[in-house]
């Protein structure tokens, strides 16, 4: 008797497995962007990422299982809280099954939450806390593009060229920055150099003196500068008009992107040194993506721009290959497959969500260097993940111990 239960359960049970399956097949692909869409960062990724998104979708032949892919994007506004109530509402009303971008810490970490609790997926394409692939990383979420160590890492050691130096910060005052300002007070310290000291500023601060007159103070040979976008801009501007170059001591962003050195122009960026995976001259190919997105979008795309691209074309492939938008199903293919792309080759997810990828340390070019407008920088060597990330027996991620 009780194997005849077990049989009538069985018969019941598999229709509904069908069923589900069928469903998860039929309803329509969607995704969404979710990123700074018209503050400080907004010219690094904003309606940039869309656009790259929209290219991967087209890409992709823009439908899914005979449905046109769906595609939304919202204003996060770097407040973790806005972020989270757009999360929700796209993961429980709107029918997102990924979300990708952010390009803010706060907003990623809030969010990953969230989508491992509604099991779903978030791929960030940037965001600098070591968290999201440490202490707090998830099953259900990815780091596609630099973060933080990496960041701290290359940057340190292709400015000093391995040599101990002497730095002092001005680090913008949230989580990424915080994580920045750590790794590489324990990457400079390790490499026999002196972290002198710090001063944090707010985010979208117009006036920099107070903070620069410290720097200079302190005597240290670098002053490294941890932040982005109009920050970015701005800071450079006035070490100019403060002679910071002249004076002796170098001043080095952490996070400079081609965007910046364009809207600065190569004269008070010449020098400085930059971390990315995808610039638009590096291949053939690597141009004539950045001529198709300058022609959809109006300008050349940035390095998070290409890396949002990458990483919705790799979750629509395996969507495909998987025959299905069920979570569990696509990350299991996601991690099983390499990424290629038009500059991704061969690379692997980690068990912490890292995209383990190639990345360049470059130098912005003197302007009587350039070759054209858009010949901004060279790339000064090309760095495998295994040395660029954070090694394993560092992080802090549960998901590595297994």
């Amino acid at each position: 008797m009780p194997r005849r239960i077990s049989t009538v359960c069985a018969a019941i049970a598999w229709p509904l497995v069908l069923i589900g399956a069928a469903y998860a097949q039929e309803k329509p692909v969607k995704i969404g962007v979710l990123n700074d869409q018209a503050s400080v960062y907004s010219s690094i990724t904003g309606p940039g990422s869309v656009a790259a998104a929209r290219l991967a979708i087209e890409d992709m032949g823009g439908t899914m299982f005979g449905k046109p892919i769906e595609l939304v994007f919202a204003d996060h506004a770097h407040k973790p809280d806005l972020g989270s109530a757009i999360a929700r509402k796209w993961f429980d009303t709107e029918g997102v099954d990924a979300i990708f971008d952010i390009y803010s810490s706060g907003v990623a970490l809030a969010v990953q939450g969230i989508a491992e609790q509604k099991d779903k997926i978030l791929v960030v394409s940037m965001a600098s806390s070591r968290d999201i692939s440490g202490k707090s990383c998830s099953p259900n979420g990815m780091q596609w593009a630099n973060d933080g160590y990496e960041i701290a890492n290359l940057t340190i050691k292709g400015a000093s060229g391995d040599k101990p130096t002497s730095w002092y910060f001005l680090t913008v005052d949230y989580a990424a920055g915080h994580s920045i300002e750590k790794d590489a007070q324990k990457l400079i310290e390790g490499g026999g150099g002196k972290f002198i000291g710090a001063a944090r500023f707010p985010l979208n601060t117009p006036d920099f003196s107070s903070y620069l007159l410290q720097a200079q103070s302190s005597g240290a040979k670098n002053i490294g500068f941890i932040g982005g976008g109009a920050d970015m801009t701005n800071v450079i501007k006035q070490a100019a008009e403060f002679n910071v170059g002249k004076s002796g001591q170098r001043f080095i962003p952490f996070s400079l992107t081609t965007v910046d050195i364009e809207a600065l122009g190569n004269k008070p960026t010449q020098g400085m040194p930059l971390v990315l995976s995808y610039y638009w001259d590096e291949s053939d190919k690597a141009k004539a993506w950045a001529e198709r997105f300058k022609k959809a979008f109006g300008k050349l795309p940035s390095d998070p721009q290409a890396n949002v691209y990458s990483a919705v074309l790799h979750y629509l492939k395996s969507v495909k290959a998987a025959g299905t938008t069920d979570t569990k199903v696509v990350l299991a293919k996601m991690k099983s497959t390499s990424v290629e792309d038009f500059f991704t080759k061969g690379a692997r997810i980690r068990a912490d969500g890292r995209l383990m990828r190639d990345i360049y340390y470059a130098e912005t070019k003197a302007p009587e260097a350039m070759k054209s407008p858009s010949d901004l920088i060279t790339l000064v060597k090309k760095i495998p993940g295994s040395e660029a990330f954070i090694p394993e027996a560092q992080s802090e991620c549960k998901l590595l111990k297994n």
